[in-house]
């Protein structure tokens, strides 16, 4: 099992992985993938060119906590919702990328950027995850009142592992 990420080379960072680790990230990181997809724009043919995409709340609660109303006014957030959420996909998919292109069993060397990229596309994968189980600042008893037989436990297990990641690897950034 991974020891989590160490400090490396000139900012960077390094961690080992097993292949079972590095399977069920690179799984993660494809369902982030596919749900960051381009969102919609609008039909006018300027505004697809400037990214300016729809105003329109998601409605999937993930798709919500990854992309949250910036304002309490309905619509000071739909209008910066509008130009703003293509940048934030592009982004989301650019790190999600990396990951998966740097992700390998054995020893894993990233780069200052890279780190960086994993740590957001790890916060994005935990954001969707814990939204889906419903995680609560309770999940560690949770997880402890939780018997191995019960179906929320992998998931559960694997939210709590990619917390632990994220930890060691901003620590390893600090």
């Amino acid at each position: 099992m991974s020891s989590g990420f160490a400090a490396g080379r000139d900012g960077g960072v390094t961690a080992r992985f097993d292949a079972a680790e590095i399977a069920v990230l690179r799984s993660l990181i494809s369902q982030i993938l596919d749900l960051v997809e381009p969102g919609a724009t609008g039909d006018d043919p300027l505004e697809r060119a400037l990214g300016i995409g729809s105003a329109e709340e998601p409605t999937d609660p993930v798709l919500a906590r990854l992309f949250p109303s910036a304002y309490a006014d309905d619509d000071l957030s739909a209008e910066f919702r509008r130009y703003t959420e293509a940048t934030l996909r592009d982004g989301k998919r650019s790190d999600a990328r990396t990951m998966l292109e740097t992700a390998a069993p054995g020893r894993v060397e990233l780069t200052a950027e890279q780190a960086q990229a994993w740590m957001r596309a790890l916060n994005d994968v935990r954001l969707a995850l814990g939204t889906r189980l419903e995680v609560t600042e309770e999940v560690h008893d949770e997880i402890a009142g939780m018997g191995e037989d019960d179906p929320r436990y992998p998931a559960y297990v694997t939210y709590d592992w990619l917390t632990y990641l994220q930890d060691s690897l901003v620590r390893a950034l600090w």
